[in-house]
């Protein structure tokens, strides 16, 4: 199976060919930055890769997994997030010039329910400078192009985050919503994206565009997965004021294919 078809494949189909042992997260993982290093040069959809992070975070999740730790469908899957979402010691730059050598001091609570899920993060994704328009195109290190036509924009601000997810060089992204940021991007490229009901993901570690608007959310390639994720990041948290203290149910039992109602 080349690298094409490897990057290509949904969480849930990763998740059930990881446990049953017919693919490793180690070869999808290196098939993901292989992609990386081969196309991004044109996609410009990765600000940082965590190449050695992701590789041995991959070998943890294989070993686990082989061990029968088994922490869910995001066990050994490749995510990439935002560049204005912390990540603990990684560059954390929102696409600005004015925070161009700026390094994460915390690490975003989304980031970290993906992390304890089993997620491999290869890395942070351009977006339009500080998430405040929806072209993906005034970033300070240059716009994100389109995969299915690099002539034109991946639509912002979650600009990177789309154009990894439907260039096929990670399974999933994490973006940021106020006014259509992981939308636009998501219908652009030809991707889920999903806007989540305000308080119910956590925003704690997301650098503001505005503090009553920011949703932070999945940018995925089925609905099917976009409830995964939200079965992983939704929920309270008591570092955002904002938080909802609500049950968070299973998103994926609303997936009969009934849409009446």
């Amino acid at each position: 199976m080349h690298n094409g078809e490897l990057a290509y494949m949904t969480v849930a189909e990763l998740g059930e060919r990881f446990r049953k042992e017919e693919l490793s997260p180690v070869e999808v993982t290196e098939a993901c930055l292989a992609r990386i290093e081969a196309h991004d040069d044109r996609l410009n959809a990765f600000l940082t890769v965590t190449e050695e992070a992701a590789r041995q975070a991959a070998r943890e999740a294989e070993k686990e997994l082989r061990q029968g730790n088994d922490r869910g469908p995001f066990h050994g899957v490749p995510v990439a997030f935002k560049d204005l979402i912390e990540i603990e010691g990684v560059p954390m730059t929102a696409a600005s010039r004015v925070l161009e050598h700026n390094v994460s001091k915390v690490t975003a609570t989304v980031v970290e329910k993906l992390r304890e899920a089993g997620a491999v993060i290869l890395g942070k994704t351009n977006l339009q400078e500080f998430a405040r328009g929806p072209t993906g195109v005034d970033s300070h290190f240059g716009a994100t192009s389109n995969p299915w036509d690099v002539t034109r924009i991946a639509g912002g601000s979650s600009s990177g985050s789309g154009a990894a997810v439907a260039g096929n060089i990670a399974a999933a992204g994490l973006g940021s919503d106020t006014g259509g940021s992981v939308r636009i991007p998501a219908a652009l490229c030809g991707i889920v994206g999903l806007k989540p009901t305000y308080g119910l993901v956590s925003r704690h570690g997301l650098t503001p565009l505005s503090w009553s608007l920011d949703h932070p959310g999945p940018m995925v390639r089925t609905v099917e997965d976009a409830a995964l994720t939200m079965n992983v990041i939704a929920g309270h948290d008591p570092k955002d004021v904002a938080s909802a203290v609500v049950d968070v149910p299973d998103y994926t039992t609303a997936l009969t294919g009934d849409v009446r109602g």
